[in-house]
């Protein structure tokens, strides 16, 4: 997988991180990112995927409504926001890679209330798969790599690998939310406190 910290401690921006990346080897990367993603929740239970853990750092400032604005994410919740983000990215990716200029966004996010069991999160990674595989197969033989936009004020313009994977980065911040998150339901399984004795397992904010 790529290391996104240099990025995270802003020594390295997304495009320079994307140096010497091709659509094949965004093909490999997004195979592993979704691998990892089955792996956090291989043995997810139903009742694990609606489980509301503890999160005293949550807050989304970009929540449909003020209610959920401070809503701790279930699983389920945590699955069709990552899948959303990579298979918008791609998706512009793609735009990008036609030599066409991109016009606003491009991305639909599941219901979260929609996702209630283990086996709609697994299908839900495996379809953004499906969907961000077909995305790369649909560039053109020799993308327009020299197509770039900013979509950030405070990131610096990108071309389509950059913006690929920048739903790969997206995706790796939210492994580790994952996996903190059967790690609270697992103990609820077995009769722990998923409160404040989590410790260590409480959500980072997003």
């Amino acid at each position: 997988m790529i290391d996104f910290e240099p990025l995270r401690r802003k020594q390295r921006t997304i495009q320079e991180i994307a140096e010497g990346l091709d659509g094949e080897k965004l093909a490999r990367l997004t195979n592993e990112m979704c691998d990892l993603q089955l792996e956090a929740i291989a043995d997810a239970e139903d009742a694990d995927v609606v489980f509301v853990p503890y999160d005293p750092e949550a807050k989304d400032v970009v929540a449909a409504s003020e209610g959920e604005v401070e809503l701790a994410w279930t699983l389920g919740h945590v699955v069709v926001h990552a899948t959303a983000s990579s298979e918008e990215s791609a998706a512009l990716a793609l735009t990008l890679a036609r030599g066409l200029s991109v016009e606003g966004r491009s991305r639909y996010e599941v219901p979260w209330q929609e996702a209630t069991t283990a086996a709609f999160c697994r299908h839900r990674i495996e379809e953004s798969r499906r969907m961000r595989l077909a995305m790369l197969a649909a560039w053109p033989s020799s993308p327009h790599l020299d197509n770039v936009y900013q979509p950030y004020e405070s990131w610096p313009a990108m071309n389509a690998i950059g913006r690929f994977i920048t739903g790969l980065f997206h995706d790796d911040d939210h492994l580790p939310q994952l996996r903190k998150i059967m790690v609270q339901a697992r103990a609820r399984r077995s009769g722990g406190a998923p409160s404040a004795e989590a410790g260590d397992a409480s959500i980072p904010a997003r």
